[in-house]
């Protein structure tokens, strides 16, 4: 990761581990019983962020649970979200840390905008494999 502009965004930033704090987001959302956790490499293929972490809950007050979790969960490690959007509604929430973007689904959202599907170019990362828990 490099501290320079990306697609507009804050030059002045601090360089991340992206895979450290991946980590941190998938026990964040394990701990919370998140639904179906996915992770997809974009690195290659966009240049507006290298990882997306996408998850669903199970009602609106989950899905703003498992976001406000994950804000306070980054924050010792130095990470708040550069932007953040639907955490009052609880049905979409974006996250976006510049270098990954959680997005926490309902259900309903998240069958609808399939996100999966449109960036099905890209590989998947298990979370096993970023050091978190899998799912029961």
């Amino acid at each position: 990761m490099t501290s320079g502009s990306r697609g507009g965004r804050a030059a002045r930033r601090r360089v991340v581990d992206a895979r450290r704090a991946l980590r941190c987001v998938t026990e964040a959302l394990l701990d919370r019983k998140a639904v179906d956790p996915l992770v997809l490499d974009l690195r290659g293929l966009t240049a507006a962020t290298d990882y997306f972490v996408i998850v669903s809950g199970t009602s609106d007050a989950h899905v703003r649970g498992m976001a406000e979790h994950v804000i306070e969960a980054l924050a010792p490690e130095g990470l708040s979200p550069h932007h953040v959007e639907g955490l009052r509604q609880g049905r979409w929430v974006l996250l976006d840390y510049v270098d990954f973007v959680v997005h926490v689904f309902h259900p309903e959202l998240r069958e609808f905008y399939q996100l999966e599907r449109l960036w099905g170019d890209a590989p998947v990362l298990a979370t096993g494999a970023l050091g978190g828990r899998s799912k029961p």
